[in-house]
């Protein structure tokens, strides 16, 4: 039996995406509503801001404002600060924490911290203007019971409905997954910290 001729493979493949597009376009078809979504970045993996801070980039190009508060991060010199800085038409970005709890150490200051940043979150969230909203490591306090879980989600249950609302941190709790529209957990395959690299600048900050 002699081998395909190109043109033959070259054939088939296009019989084969031909029915992939129909497929697709029938299922594209169904798809028609409209709203704001609540999504969920969670897991061990490194990325979880990143990709929400990705999020704010393309609204920022699509001339959508967003707002971004930092429930723990405390403030320091990063990459993606200096970006939103350039756009401060388009961006509101509010670093409320003081740190990781671990540097801390004083749980009645990071519950108070995480009370003020979920204050300054209900504000953005009202704001009509308003797009998208991220809230940085809002399970991070949820975890560790700084803000009533309840609050939390009732209030993400009773966004605006055309607000996209972005939720990051490891460890998000069962009931803010349910009512989530879009969830994706980073799994940890490999990491630079554990072969005694230090964070690295335009990679982790």
């Amino acid at each position: 039996m002699s081998p395909e001729s190109e043109a033959e493979i070259n054939r088939r493949h296009a019989e084969k995406m031909r029915k992939r597009k129909a497929a697709r376009d029938k299922i594209l078809a169904t798809k028609t509503e409209e709203r704001g979504l609540i999504i969920v970045h969670t897991g061990k993996g490194k990325g979880k801001s990143t990709a929400a801070f990705g999020l704010a980039m393309r609204c920022i190009g699509h001339d959508m404002r967003v707002g971004l508060v930092q429930f723990v991060k405390g403030v320091w010199e990063s990459g993606e600060r200096r970006v939103f800085d350039a756009f401060p038409e388009l961006v509101t970005m509010r670093t409320m924490g003081e740190g990781f709890t671990w540097d801390t150490q004083d749980r009645a200051r990071d519950i108070a911290a995480a009370r003020r940043a979920w204050e300054m979150l209900k504000e953005l969230m009202a704001d009509e203007s308003y797009r998208l909203v991220i809230a940085d490591e809002l399970n991070i306090v949820l975890r560790y019971g700084y803000l009533p879980l309840d609050e939390v989600i009732e209030a993400l249950k009773n966004k605006r409905a055309d607000l996209h609302v972005v939720v990051t941190g490891r460890n998000a709790k069962p009931e803010l997954i349910e009512i989530a529209d879009l969830v994706t957990e980073m799994t940890m395959v490999k990491h630079p910290f554990r072969s005694g690299v230090k964070a690295q600048v335009g990679v982790e900050f």
